[in-house]
């Protein structure tokens, strides 16, 4: 099962914070918790729930059905980075909501390669048309 992104960003934030604990990690070194603040993995998550449960039954949809879904989980996510002055998500964690996308779309049935093939895209360029992150 494709992992969140926001599972592997409270992971960092939670292995810095023993770091800094065990004393190993001087508290000034830290950045995991500053990059992903509570309110930013809150609604990363929320946007994240309702792509989810537009899931479910997506490997017979019609393109169209399966590009309505990848849009408004864009679009939510343009919004949350926005609400975060357009610096919410940056090249590692574009990477990382993109593969999560894709490996999502993939495991409810999608062929997401012959899907954006068919309308002239590559693999990678799923969420090009809408995302601004």
């Amino acid at each position: 099962m494709a992992e969140r992104p926001t599972t592997s960003w409270r992971h960092g934030i939670a292995e810095e914070a023993a770091e800094i604990a065990a004393g190993i990690l001087d508290p000034e070194c830290t950045c995991m918790a500053g990059l992903f603040p509570e309110e930013l993995l809150a609604a990363t998550d929320a946007v994240l729930d309702t792509f989810e449960a537009q899931l479910a039954g997506l490997g017979n949809a019609a393109d169209e059905q399966v590009f309505g879904v990848v849009e408004r989980v864009v679009l939510a996510l343009n919004a949350v980075n926005e609400a975060h002055n357009g610096g919410a998500f940056e090249t590692d964690e574009r990477e990382e909501l993109c593969d999560y996308i894709d490996q999502s779309l993939t495991e409810h049935g999608v062929d997401v390669v012959a899907l954006t093939a068919r309308h002239g895209l590559g693999r990678y360029q799923l969420t090009d048309n809408w995302r601004k992150w």
